[in-house]
């Protein structure tokens, strides 16, 4: 195997398997109330994750802006540039939670007024997102952190992290619930105590690795109105993508739940499919995040340029493994989910869609890190918005004859746009 080959793997397989351990979590937290004894507990799972993963997602920009940034400072060989930039992150991210924090109230309920769900599931989601919302300042500390390690083309650290983040997750759930004989609260209490948890041994592990960087740390320039707002251009333009992506994703959980409580639970059972592949394949993505980001800064654009090509071989790679893994598995593996046959049998039906979207995303993933470790972030935004088009008008196009298939198509149409349109740009624009 070449010498490119292995850094892309010595990057993306702590990656995948850090990324591997949230969709897992999902799968646990799914599985432990998809045996309560009603869907109600799944639907409220499924808003309440999702609500808190817009969140997030909005504010994705201080864990991939900081990536594509300190990669680049990395190549210059900039390390006043390194520190300075990891301490602007984590700021900012705690300002941000304290917002969260304060607007809790109205933000809860603009969530459930555009998702809608059934009132039983409502009052599950209200009780979930009260603790939650608690996690935010670990959740957005950790989210910056996190992107400062991969441009320091270090994801062995966010590995053990996202792992033991996760066990504690998964334990204190089950105790809970098992344990204390608690059901949504017992969840949202574990998932609090796995937030705090992370972002403690990310800070612990970064005293112990990188505490020779203190030397380098310059009060002056720290927050430069000349590299803040070179910050903040980066990050709008991933903040403004990143709307794009959660208004699609909330649209369809929300479109979901309009047409019922079984649906519902089959989408969110069949997007945890999705989930599956993408985090799998974002450890690709991250790779290029760091490696692209670092060759570019340096300037090396033969180095740059066979990245690309090998990343995206990994990535097709990789889609075409999961779509044939859920082809010939993929139903049972939802047995594994719940035991609600009702909601088993009516996934049926939807399930090519979950086995057609990993080949019709992958290119979007792979592309996604090559614009971020460049910070062409104009890019992204331009393709996500164009997408976002296209999803919303193909989906109100056929809703009415396809029902939720047209839900179904107008995601996969999303993906494919990103693709092209991603695909487009940077041979136009970035390929010199």
């Amino acid at each position: 195997m070449g010498t490119l080959n292995r850094q892309i793997l010595r990057l993306a397989l702590p990656s995948i398997v850090s990324n591997i351990t949230v969709p897992l979590l999902g799968l646990v937290d799914v599985a432990i109330v998809g045996h309560m004894g009603s869907p109600a507990y799944i639907g409220a799972i499924s808003v309440g994750s999702m609500i808190f993963n817009v969140i997030y997602w909005v504010f994705g920009f201080l864990r991939m802006g900081t990536s594509g940034l300190t990669s680049q400072a990395l190549g210059r060989r900039d390390l006043t540039a390194v520190v300075q930039m990891l301490c602007r992150s984590v700021t900012v991210g705690l300002v941000v939670a304290l917002m969260i924090i304060v607007l809790q109230v109205p933000i809860r309920q603009l969530a459930l007024n555009v998702v809608a769900p059934e009132p039983e599931t409502s009052r599950l989601v209200v009780t979930y997102f009260n603790i939650c919302v608690w996690g935010a300042p670990a959740m957005l500390a950790l989210s910056g952190l996190t992107g400062w390690y991969i441009g320091m083309q270090n994801t062995r650290v966010p590995m053990v992290v996202s792992i033991f983040q996760n066990v504690v997750n998964i334990v204190a759930s089950l105790f809970l619930v098992y344990g204390c004989g608690m059901k949504v609260e017992g969840v949202a209490l574990g998932t609090l105590t796995a937030q705090y948890a992370g972002v403690g041994l990310s800070v612990l592990l970064l005293s112990r690795f990188y505490s020779r960087l203190t030397k380098y740390f310059k009060r002056d320039g720290l927050f430069n109105f000349v590299k803040m707002l070179d910050f903040f251009r980066v990050n709008s333009d991933i903040f403004l993508r990143t709307v794009c992506l959660v208004a699609v994703n909330f649209y369809f959980l929300s479109a979901g739940s309009r047409q019922g409580t079984i649906i519902l639970a089959v989408n969110t059972l069949l997007m945890q499919l999705f989930i599956l592949f993408s985090y799998f394949l974002d450890g690709f993505a991250f790779a290029g995040e760091a490696l692209c980001g670092k060759h570019y800064g340096a300037s090396n654009s033969q180095a740059f340029h066979q990245t690309i090509k090998r990343v995206m071989l990994w990535g097709w790679l990789t889609a075409c493994v999961f779509s044939a893994f859920y082809l010939i598995g993929g139903e049972a593996f939802l047995r594994l989910l719940t035991d609600e046959m009702q909601v088993v049998d009516a996934a049926s039906s939807f399930f090519p869609w979950a086995v057609a979207v990993p080949l019709v995303g992958v290119t979007a993933f792979v592309w996604d890190g090559v614009f971020i470790g460049m910070t062409a972030t104009r890019g992204m935004l331009l393709s996500s918005f164009l997408a976002t088009v296209a999803f919303f008008a193909v989906y109100l196009l056929f809703r009415r004859g396809m029902g939720n298939h047209a839900l179904w198509m107008a995601f996969a149409i999303f993906l494919a746009v990103r693709s092209v349109v991603q695909t487009a740009i940077f041979r136009k624009c970035y390929k010199k």
